[in-house]
Protein backbone atom coordinates (compact mmCIF):
# COMPACT_ATOMS: atom_id res chain seq x y z
CA UNK A 1 0.00 0.00 0.00
CA UNK A 2 3.15 2.10 0.43
CA UNK A 3 3.63 1.86 -3.22
CA UNK A 4 -0.18 3.50 -3.79
CA UNK A 5 0.68 6.08 -1.27
CA UNK A 6 3.72 7.17 -3.19
CA UNK A 7 1.88 7.14 -6.50
CA UNK A 8 -0.94 9.16 -5.24
CA UNK A 9 1.30 11.64 -3.62
CA UNK A 10 3.24 12.23 -6.71
CA UNK A 11 0.09 12.20 -9.30
CA UNK A 12 -2.97 13.68 -7.64
CA UNK A 13 -1.95 17.68 -7.75
CA UNK A 14 -0.74 17.12 -11.54
CA UNK A 15 -4.46 15.37 -12.38
CA UNK A 16 -6.53 17.52 -10.42
CA UNK A 17 -4.89 20.57 -11.83
CA UNK A 18 -4.91 19.49 -15.66
CA UNK A 19 -8.54 18.48 -14.94
CA UNK A 20 -9.45 22.30 -13.26
CA UNK A 21 -7.97 23.67 -16.61
CA UNK A 22 -9.44 21.42 -18.66
CA UNK A 23 -13.21 21.32 -17.03
CA UNK A 24 -13.68 24.78 -16.04
CA UNK A 25 -14.45 23.73 -12.15
CA UNK A 26 -12.78 23.02 -9.59
CA UNK A 27 -15.57 20.94 -7.69
CA UNK A 28 -16.25 18.89 -10.30
CA UNK A 29 -12.33 17.97 -10.81
CA UNK A 30 -12.15 17.36 -7.73
CA UNK A 31 -14.56 14.98 -7.31
CA UNK A 32 -13.36 12.91 -10.61
CA UNK A 33 -9.66 12.93 -9.67
CA UNK A 34 -10.83 11.69 -6.29
CA UNK A 35 -13.20 9.04 -7.48
CA UNK A 36 -10.05 7.83 -10.38
CA UNK A 37 -7.59 7.35 -7.35
CA UNK A 38 -10.16 5.68 -5.21
CA UNK A 39 -10.49 3.45 -8.29
CA UNK A 40 -7.29 3.06 -8.82
CA UNK A 41 -6.26 2.03 -4.99
CA UNK A 42 -9.16 -0.64 -5.49
CA UNK A 43 -7.43 -1.92 -8.74
CA UNK A 44 -3.76 -1.06 -7.31
CA UNK A 45 -2.85 -5.00 -8.00
CA UNK A 46 -4.02 -4.30 -11.82
CA UNK A 47 -3.08 -0.55 -12.03
CA UNK A 48 0.47 -0.54 -10.63
CA UNK A 49 1.48 -2.82 -13.51
CA UNK A 50 0.22 -0.80 -16.14
CA UNK A 51 2.89 0.99 -18.28
CA UNK A 52 1.89 4.34 -17.90
CA UNK A 53 -0.81 3.88 -14.37
CA UNK A 54 -1.14 7.35 -14.37
CA UNK A 55 -2.35 7.88 -18.00
CA UNK A 56 -5.08 5.44 -16.54
CA UNK A 57 -6.14 7.41 -13.53
CA UNK A 58 -6.06 10.26 -16.43
CA UNK A 59 -8.88 8.49 -18.24
CA UNK A 60 -10.80 7.43 -15.60
CA UNK A 61 -10.90 10.47 -13.84
CA UNK A 62 -12.17 12.44 -17.43
CA UNK A 63 -14.49 9.20 -17.83
CA UNK A 64 -15.96 10.09 -14.35
CA UNK A 65 -16.00 13.66 -15.21
CA UNK A 66 -17.85 13.40 -18.48
CA UNK A 67 -20.31 10.67 -17.00
CA UNK A 68 -21.02 13.61 -13.79
CA UNK A 69 -21.78 16.33 -16.23
CA UNK A 70 -24.05 14.45 -18.23
CA UNK A 71 -25.61 13.43 -14.84
CA UNK A 72 -26.10 16.91 -13.54
CA UNK A 73 -27.84 17.11 -17.28
CA UNK A 74 -25.30 19.68 -18.65
CA UNK A 75 -25.72 22.27 -15.70
CA UNK A 76 -23.22 25.48 -16.06
CA UNK A 77 -19.85 24.84 -15.56
CA UNK A 78 -19.05 28.22 -16.49
CA UNK A 79 -18.11 28.73 -12.22
CA UNK A 80 -16.59 31.75 -11.37
CA UNK A 81 -13.13 31.43 -12.38
CA UNK A 82 -11.14 32.68 -9.16
CA UNK A 83 -10.90 28.74 -8.84
CA UNK A 84 -7.62 28.10 -10.61
CA UNK A 85 -4.16 26.43 -9.83
CA UNK A 86 -2.16 28.44 -7.54
CA UNK A 87 0.32 30.55 -9.25
CA UNK A 88 3.46 30.89 -7.89
CA UNK A 89 4.02 34.73 -6.54
CA UNK A 90 7.61 33.83 -6.29
CA UNK A 91 8.41 34.53 -9.92
CA UNK A 92 5.83 37.05 -11.37
CA UNK A 93 6.92 36.28 -15.00
CA UNK A 94 6.07 33.02 -14.66
CA UNK A 95 2.66 33.47 -13.16
CA UNK A 96 1.71 36.17 -15.92
CA UNK A 97 2.49 33.39 -18.24
CA UNK A 98 0.48 31.06 -16.75
CA UNK A 99 -2.58 33.58 -16.25
CA UNK A 100 -1.98 34.23 -19.99
CA UNK A 101 -1.80 30.57 -21.04
CA UNK A 102 -4.79 30.11 -18.52
CA UNK A 103 -6.85 32.56 -20.56
CA UNK A 104 -5.52 31.66 -23.90
CA UNK A 105 -7.25 27.58 -22.71
CA UNK A 106 -10.48 29.75 -21.73
CA UNK A 107 -10.94 30.97 -25.19
CA UNK A 108 -10.73 27.56 -26.38
CA UNK A 109 -13.92 25.53 -27.13
CA UNK A 110 -14.84 22.75 -24.47
CA UNK A 111 -13.39 19.94 -26.13
CA UNK A 112 -10.45 21.57 -27.88
CA UNK A 113 -9.22 22.45 -24.70
CA UNK A 114 -9.95 19.06 -22.92
CA UNK A 115 -7.42 17.31 -25.78
CA UNK A 116 -4.79 19.88 -24.98
CA UNK A 117 -5.01 19.55 -21.20
CA UNK A 118 -4.74 16.28 -21.64
CA UNK A 119 -2.42 15.70 -24.58
CA UNK A 120 0.41 18.63 -23.30
CA UNK A 121 -0.35 19.22 -19.59
CA UNK A 122 -0.82 15.80 -18.69
CA UNK A 123 1.26 14.41 -21.06
CA UNK A 124 -1.47 11.32 -22.93
CA UNK A 125 -0.47 9.42 -25.55
CA UNK A 126 -2.69 10.54 -28.44
CA UNK A 127 -4.05 6.44 -27.75
CA UNK A 128 -4.79 7.60 -24.53
CA UNK A 129 -6.49 11.28 -25.35
CA UNK A 130 -8.78 9.16 -28.02
CA UNK A 131 -9.76 6.96 -24.86
CA UNK A 132 -10.42 9.25 -22.29
CA UNK A 133 -12.69 11.48 -24.85
CA UNK A 134 -13.91 8.52 -26.31
CA UNK A 135 -13.08 9.58 -30.21
CA UNK A 136 -10.60 7.99 -33.02
CA UNK A 137 -6.94 9.00 -32.71
CA UNK A 138 -7.38 11.34 -35.81
CA UNK A 139 -9.70 12.88 -34.09
CA UNK A 140 -7.59 13.77 -31.26
CA UNK A 141 -4.98 14.88 -33.58
CA UNK A 142 -7.06 17.02 -35.79
CA UNK A 143 -8.44 18.89 -32.54
CA UNK A 144 -5.59 19.04 -30.99
CA UNK A 145 -3.85 20.81 -33.89
CA UNK A 146 -7.21 23.21 -34.57
CA UNK A 147 -6.60 24.25 -30.50
CA UNK A 148 -2.61 24.90 -31.07
CA UNK A 149 -3.75 26.75 -34.20
CA UNK A 150 -6.55 28.39 -31.94
CA UNK A 151 -3.90 29.43 -29.47
CA UNK A 152 -1.39 30.55 -31.75
CA UNK A 153 -3.88 32.73 -32.90
CA UNK A 154 -4.54 34.33 -29.19
CA UNK A 155 -1.47 34.90 -27.94
CA UNK A 156 -0.39 36.85 -31.62
CA UNK A 157 -3.27 38.81 -30.91
CA UNK A 158 -2.30 39.62 -27.13
CA UNK A 159 1.14 40.47 -28.30
CA UNK A 160 0.09 42.85 -30.58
Amino acid sequence: MDQFEDFFKEHYPTVRRALILALGSTELAEDATQEAFVRACVRWSRVRVMERPAAWVYVTATNNARDQFRRSQRQAVAQERSSRPDLSLDDPAAAIARVDVVRALDALPPRQRLAVVLRYLGGLRNEEVARAMKCSVGTVKSTVHTALANLRVEFEEAAS
